[in-house]
């Protein structure tokens, strides 16, 4: 479906983002658009690839203006720009509604002027009953792509789908490269929780789910992949035991805006939510402005489900874990540096 097609990334220059890109690289794709505010990051990208069919834009998805311009010619867009640390959603809220939330629908907006034919939003399980700045920023963002969606339904505009993810490991924000560096200057691991459970999915996996998002997606869905997960506690007995150094831990409690364990999916969601084997397919909700259908009405089916949480998922021993780390890139080549080192 790529062949010969320019696709936008938004953010590009995460460590999302070039995964994403190396994937698309080996496709058919005409042209592969960064679109970013970090000219560093562009730049180190532009030097490190040096592919023709890369082209870098600087711009924000704050300005309509700026994504509009951007998005002339652009035949598909994956929108991953997002502010995604909690702590500075949580001391600064309103950025993360300018950017999460004004940003999305500014994507939206410049994707139906310029008939695009797909886009797909990357959310977070803290989109799922959010209790932090992030998480709400994210809901929001969702619910825009929805409501844009249900109003595109039956028209020629563009198809709207978002992807929800778990915990996504060695990326940017992830535990494990924190623990890792700790682990090699000796210092202890600050474990918030050893009982806290994480999802666990590779970059690799989520850049599938991207995938299979723009092939299969229909107006308002949000696909989610199953994933398994751990316990922090077992993932750094994990860690410790592959580095061959003694366990060292200090119990700093559970952080502000922290849960003790994410939901991909709620119970509302899961009672429509269509299993698709690796996936689960959640549809919009195409319910109108009839308030019965909110308020005397409800549904029963939600009643015999429960929510899709790490803490339900398929819980990995300590053995799988280690198995599932040797499949990260990063933590091979750290684990060679090490292990160099120490010889």
């Amino acid at each position: 479906m790529f062949k010969d097609k320019t696709l936008m990334i938004t953010g590009g220059t995460g460590s999302f983002g070039n995964t994403v890109l190396s994937r698309f690289l080996k496709t058919d794709v005409k042209q592969i658009i960064i679109f970013s505010r970090d000219e560093k990051k562009q730049e180190d990208m532009r030097i490190a690839l040096r592919s023709p069919k890369v082209r870098f834009v600087i711009g924000d998805t704050r300005s309509p203006e700026s994504i509009t311009k951007a998005m002339r010619g652009v035949d598909y867009v994956f929108h991953a720009a997002a502010l995604k640390q909690v702590p500075s959603c949580e001391f600064y809220p309103m950025e993360a509604v300018r950017t999460n939330v004004t940003g999305t629908e500014n994507v939206i907006n410049a994707a139906i002027a310029n008939q695009v034919k797909r886009v797909v939003l990357l959310s977070t399980d803290k989109a799922v009953y959010p209790i932090n700045a992030m998480g709400i920023s994210k809901a929001m963002a969702e619910k825009v792509l929805v409501a844009q969606a249900r109003a595109l339904s039956g028209s020629d505009g563009p198809v709207l789908c978002a992807t929800r993810y778990g915990n996504v490991m060695a990326s940017r924000g992830s535990v494990i490269p924190l623990f890792i560096e700790r682990i090699k200057a000796g210092e202890p691991l600050g474990i918030t929780d050893p009982n806290m459970t994480r999802f666990l999915m590779s970059l690799e996996d989520s850049v599938d789910l991207v995938l299979h998002a723009f092939e299969h997606g229909a107006q308002g869905d949000i696909f989610v992949q199953k994933a398994p997960a751990s316990t922090i506690g077992d993932l750094a007995i994990a860690l410790s035991e592959m580095f061959g150094v003694p366990m060292n831990t200090n119990i700093i409690g559970t952080r502000h805006g922290e849960k003790l364990y994410e939901s991909l999916v709620s119970r509302e969601e899961m009672a429509k939510a269509e299993d698709m084997g690796r996936y689960w397919r959640v549809p919009a909700d195409n319910r109108d402005l009839n308030y019965e259908l909110f308020i005397s009405q409800g549904s029963p089916e939600a009643n015999a489900v429960d929510d899709y949480t790490s803490h339900n998922t398929q819980r990995l021993r300590v053995a799988e874990i280690k198995e599932l780390l040797l499949t990260l890139g990063f933590v091979r080549e750290e684990l060679a540096s090490f292990q160099g080192a120490r010889a």
